[in-house]
């Protein structure tokens, strides 16, 4: 068996065949399935036939692909045992890491959102906010961000979606800052916001500016985990910074 970068090819390749539906599609032609995946057609059918002898992929009567029962029992024994704690915390620790400050992640209940995760900083001065407690999502980064990927209309979600991210100077506390990006589940759903914050002495504008690439990094890493690989729902500021 062929290796590659410390993975065997034939894995990956039958990884990539199954990972090429989207939400919704019900089965696909063999000449679809190569075109997808950058594969010849006689490979493609291999590697189809293999995975079918385990039940992860089904050929239908008129020809065409689907995915198999073992697939959805896989993804269902995935979400049993899976706690999004386990991801979300790592996640927030190595923001932390990154940029110095406390990292949160917030989640929508109802009209308000509520901290669910959060992890302290080094620093000595920072901005605190404790696991449960519920703020506003009209004030403050992480709550603009979970409405703009709500789709609440209008400025500034237009222009949060756009960009991915949002920055707050002293909007819903004085002194205080923050750069928030959204985090994606299953099927491209929102899930909520993660964010950096701290005193606007500290975090101003450009230093801001330049810890957001790292809260989208990390944002999306989470999303990606959460959501698997693209398609034709993933949001396209998430798909511009995919990360590698």
């Amino acid at each position: 068996m062929a290796e590659t970068d410390g993975g065997v090819t034939a894995v990956t390749r039958a990884l990539s065949l199954m990972e090429v539906f989207e939400v919704g599609e019900f089965s696909l032609s063999l000449a679809e399935l190569s075109r997808r995946v950058d594969m010849h057609k006689t490979t493609v059918l291999r590697l189809a036939r293999t995975l079918a002898q385990s039940h992860y992929m089904v050929q239908t009567d008129d020809g065409q692909w689907r995915l198999g029962p073992a697939a959805g029992w896989l993804g269902a024994r995935y979400q049993a045992g899976f706690d999004v704690n386990n991801v979300v915390e790592p996640a927030l620790h190595e923001l932390v890491r990154l940029t110095g400050e406390s990292a949160s992640f917030y989640v929508r209940e109802g009209s308000i959102r509520s901290c669910v995760a959060r992890v302290e900083g080094p620093q000595s001065v920072r901005h605190n906010v404790r696991i449960g407690e519920r703020l506003p999502l009209d004030r403050g980064a992480p709550g603009r961000v979970i409405l703009a990927f709500s789709g609440e209309k209008g400025e500034p979600y237009e222009t949060i979606r756009r960009r991915g991210y949002q920055v707050s100077m002293g909007e819903r506390e004085a002194e205080v800052s923050s750069v928030a990006a959204p985090v994606f589940r299953t099927n491209w759903s929102l899930l909520g916001s993660m964010c950096i914050s701290g005193p606007s002495s500290r975090l101003t504008k450009a230093r801001l500016a330049g810890h957001a690439k790292s809260v989208v990094h990390a944002a999306n890493q989470l999303s990606y985990a959460l959501a698997g690989g693209r398609s034709s729902a993933t949001p396209p500021a998430v798909s511009r910074w995919h990360p590698e």
